[in-house]
């Protein structure tokens, strides 16, 4: 399934039907034990009215999937809530959405995060297979314990 990048931000979601359309079915269609359906509007709007946004994965001029990015204050972007369509789930839509950001990433000479505190197993299992690891915490490691932070990080230029 050839799936392209695309990023929806307060203005594309007020000025466009179809992508408020596509990125609402998109979070409904998530398992209720992550996103209650009741959640989901207010979820999006309050997301993207804090200047955050969404990168999301299109295909046929809809969007199957999304994953809520924030930028950190020294320029990373914070991954999450990723969902896609339950029509097209199992198909790589997914993996290749956070294929697509690790690339625009490496362009941007950005670092991805993913807070891994209250993933469950599986997604911190596809994390690590898209080449995700966990972060040493500095003010805690010591030299005979290596303890690491509750985020994972996709460092393009191989520094994390």
């Amino acid at each position: 399934m050839p799936v392209t990048l695309h990023y929806v931000d307060q203005a594309r979601w007020q000025a466009d039907e179809q992508v408020r359309l596509d990125l609402l079915r998109i979070y409904y269609d998530a398992p209720q034990d992550r996103m209650p359906s009741q959640t989901v509007e207010p979820f999006i709007e309050q997301h993207l009215q804090q200047r955050h946004f969404f990168g999301c994965a299109h295909f046929n001029d809809r969007l199957l999937g999304a994953v809520a990015i924030k930028e950190g204050q020294d320029g990373a972007w914070w991954l999450s809530d990723l969902c896609v369509r339950k029509t097209t789930r199992r198909r790589g839509v997914g993996s290749r959405l956070m294929a697509l950001l690790g690339e625009q990433a490496k362009q941007d000479r950005r670092v991805l995060r993913v807070a891994t505190s209250s993933l469950p197993l599986a997604d911190r299992v596809l994390l690590s297979k898209l080449g995700y690891r966990p972060v040493p915490s500095s003010e805690h490691a010591s030299s005979d314990t290596s303890v690491t932070s509750d985020f994972a990080e996709l460092d393009p230029q191989g520094k994390g």
